[in-house]
This record gives C-alpha cells, sequence and structure tokens, in this order.
C-alpha cells in the first residue's frame, strides 16, 4: 500500500515545519558563523599554531555583535585561548626552572610531553564540546569554566 501525501496527518507536518523554521532562524543567528570559524581555527593551531591568535583575535572583534547564546561560544573561545597561553607560559617557567635546578634532561623533557599531551586533550575537548553545542543551537553553559563549559564529558555510549 503506498502512502500518498493526503494521507499524511497535516498536524505532524506542521510540527516539522515549525520545528524546521525555528532550526533554521537559529542556524542564521548572528555569529554563529563565526562562532565555527574560530573553532575551526583552534583546532587548526594544533598544526599551525598561528591560527589560535587569528581565532582569538576574531572571537574578540565579533563577540558584542553576536546573539546571546551565540556570545557564549565567543565567551568559551576566548577564555579558551587565554588560559591556555596562561598555561603555556606557566609550564615554560617550571620547565626551565627544573632544568636549571639540574635534574637529568629527561625529566624536564617527559615531563613536557605530558603537558602538552594534557593541553591538546583539554583544548581539543573543549572544542568538541563547543561544537557539539554550536550544531545543536545550544549556548555553552559555564563559558568561564575552566574545564569544558560545565558539560558533563564521558567515554560512554548514552
Amino acid at each position: 500500500m503506498a502512502i500518498s501525501p493526503s494521507s499524511i496527518p497535516s498536524a505532524s507536518h506542521s510540527e516539522a515545519t515549525s520545528t524546521s523554521t525555528s532550526s533554521n532562524t537559529l542556524k542564521k543567528s548572528r555569529g554563529r558563523g563565526t562562532a565555527i570559524v574560530v573553532y575551526m581555527l583552534f583546532l587548526g593551531s594544533v598544526l599551525a599554531v598561528v591560527t589560535a591568535p587569528l581565532g582569538v583575535l576574531i572571537a574578540h572583534m565579533k563577540r558584542n555583535d553576536a546573539e546571546e547564546w551565540v556570545a557564549s561560544h565567543l565567551q568559551f573561545q576566548i577564555r579558551t585561548f587565554w588560559l591556555g597561553l596562561l598555561g603555556g607560559v606557566l609550564f615554560t617557567a617550571i620547565w626551565h626552572l627544573l632544568g636549571w635546578i639540574g635534574l637529568p634532561a629527561v625529566a624536564p623533557w617527559a615531563l613536557g610531553y605530558l603537558y602538552f599531551t594534557a593541553c591538546l586533550i583539554w583544548m581539543v575537548g573543549r572544542c568538541g564540546v563547543g561544537i557539539t553545542h554550536l550544531t545543536n543551537n545550544r549556548p555553552v553553559a559555564n563559558p568561564r569554566s575552566l574545564a569544558f563549559g560545565g558539560a558533563r564529558v564521558t567515554l560512554a555510549d548514552r
């Protein structure tokens, strides 16, 4: 038996249309494209470090022009950059201090690799959470967070 368009209830069609319309409206929110570009620049900084400063510059310039829920993403991105930079500067000072006090060379280098790996996981994780929220048209719950913006991050399936 074939289903014709007239056999589809009109209520579900109007619900689908209104959901589609509201989703399209959110996708056209001011600043949403900018937030996507900044997340991509941050992820690109894994290969070319220069893209992260470009991303934070764009986020700073566009933060006040974005809609409120998108501005939470831009604030999250700005915080990601500056926390990462602060952590990098502090760790570099500690790394040099460890070398200066005369530890065997392998100790500061091993610590450096562990720190770099942890920072990479942290930054990619923050971008992943942000992109997930952005594509689902949701703000970052706590953009000033040190971790993942208030998101519960697990490795298990739902």
